[in-house]
C-alpha cells in the first residue's frame, strides 16, 4: 500500500464546474476525464454529458472527481475536511481567499499557539479544508 489517501469528490451534475474551480484556485491541471455517455456502460440520455470519472492534479495534490448517478444524491457532511501544508505565507493567503469566495470561514486566517498559521474553510462545493503554514 502506498499510505496515500486520494480525495474523490463526487457531485450533482456540476463535477466539470468543480474541476474549473480547483484548476483556477490551485492553478493545477486537469489531467483525465470521461463521461458517462463515453464509457461502455447502460446510461440514460440526460447523463451522457456528466462526468464518470476526471483527475485533476497540481504537484502532489491528486483530486478525482464524479457526478452521481440518478438514484444516488449527493450530500455534504462535516465530519472529514482536506489538510493542506503550506510552503510559504503567500501560498496560505492565496488559496485562503480562493476556497472562501461564495463559501464559508470556519476559522479566520491567524496566528496560532503551535507555531503556525492557520485557517478553515469551506469551501462553495461543501469541500472543508484546513489550511496550515508552519512558520
Amino acid at each position: 500500500m502506498k499510505h496515500q489517501a486520494t480525495p474523490y469528490f463526487t457531485f450533482n451534475g456540476n463535477a466539470r464546474e468543480a474541476m474549473e474551480f480547483y484548476k483556477e484556485v490551485f492553478e493545477g491541471e486537469i489531467l483525465d476525464v470521461q463521461t458517462f455517455g463515453e464509457a461502455d456502460f447502460p446510461t440514460p440520455p440526460e447523463l451522457e454529458n456528466h462526468i464518470m470519472h476526471g483527475r485533476f492534479q497540481k504537484e502532489d495534490l491528486l483530486i478525482m472527481f464524479s457526478d452521481s448517478f440518478l438514484d444516488h444524491t449527493v450530500t455534504v457532511g462535516n465530519n472529514i475536511s482536506l489538510a493542506l501544508e503550506l510552503e510559504t505565507p503567500e501560498e496560505i493567503d492565496t488559496l485562503y481567499t480562493r476556497l472562501r469566495e461564495n463559501g464559508e470561514t470556519l476559522m479566520e486566517l491567524q496566528d496560532t499557539f503551535w507555531g503556525a498559521t492557520f485557517a478553515k474553510v469551506q469551501d462553495k462545493y461543501g469541500v472543508i479544508w484546513d489550511l496550515n503554514y508552519q512558520k
